[in-house]
């Protein structure tokens, strides 16, 4: 069974992240997402991104407005 887009673009999320260890703001992390994968719908890639620091509080944080960093990076 094939997984769920949004999985898929969180996968995708979380390795950009990792790529970041001072964190990425919000428009360059969709950009590279966006350019990365053409087909990803901008208004899902935008939402999972806007949900990142509620949904996943145990891996990622807003160290300030606009910019997600993974915990393990604070």
């Amino acid at each position: 069974m094939e997984k769920p887009i949004t999985h898929i673009i969180n996968d995708k999320i979380f390795e950009l992240l990792e790529q970041y260890s001072d964190g990425i703001r919000w428009v360059d992390l969709r950009k590279t997402l966006e350019k990365e994968n053409p087909t990803f719908h901008p208004k899902t890639v935008n939402g999972l991104i806007w949900q990142l620091a509620e949904k996943y509080p145990d891996k990622v944080y807003k160290p300030e407005k606009g910019v997600f960093r993974l915990v393990k990076f604070r």
